[in-house]
């Protein structure tokens, strides 16, 4: 990418942070997944507990290993447990819930389409503290865009990454199925953060996750 690119990028990207204040986020543009984590680090605190979403962009940016192999936390590993539904309950008390986001739109709104629903429900109620970790890829123009990059890109990579059945594996985009299999089970769209700075968006000035 050249730098003309970039310098549009940020611009997005600083609409975004503003927005997303003016909406009651908080928001922290970063170069990249280092920088992301050790702001991350410094959000967690020793004897929190803490819980995540199912999120590509953790993973790809170091996050969940830290999380596994940090001893001052109590760490709500979705990802090891024989019982995945009373992790997703367990995380509604956590002091930082760490996940990210389906889509980002420049007037700082976030939008995502979730199976379960634990994910979703987290980000609007319960843990104290919730923190969306971001790629730049995934930042918008408006909703119609932010729903197209879920249909398009979002939802369909998902399923292929989880093995689903689903028409979308086959023909690469959502084709509002009623597939057994389907994951697309609930759609939100989170206009404000109802307590101020209760959400951190950190946005990252890479791409990340789908």
């Amino acid at each position: 990418m050249d730098s003309n690119t970039k310098q549009i990028q940020r611009i997005q990207a600083e609409t975004a942070k503003k927005n997303l204040e003016l909406r009651q986020f908080q928001c922290s543009i970063v170069e990249d997944e280092k920088e992301a984590l050790e702001l991350i680090k410094t959000l967690v605190k020793p004897n929190d507990m803490v819980s995540v979403g199912g999120s590509m962009t953790l993973f790809e940016t170091g996050v969940i290993d830290w999380l596994e192999n940090n001893k001052e936390i109590e760490y709500l590993d979705r990802y090891h447990t024989e019982d995945a539904q009373e992790v997703f309950r367990k995380s509604f008390y956590a002091d930082v819930y760490l996940t990210s986001t389906n889509a980002l739109t420049l007037d700082g709104k976030l939008l995502n389409v979730d199976g379960n629903g634990n994910r979703v429900a987290a980000m609007i109620y319960g843990p104290k503290k919730v923190v969306v970790l971001t790629g730049i890829n995934k930042l918008v123009k408006d909703e119609a865009a932010a729903i197209e990059r879920i249909q398009m890109i979002a939802a369909p990579a998902n399923c292929v990454r989880l093995n689903k059945d689903t028409p979308c594996t086959k023909v690469g985009n959502c084709v509002d199925c009623l597939n057994p299999k389907r994951i697309c089970a609930s759609h939100v769209k989170i206009d404000r953060s109802q307590t101020k700075d209760r959400i951190h968006v950190i946005l990252m000035m890479k791409e990340a996750g789908y």
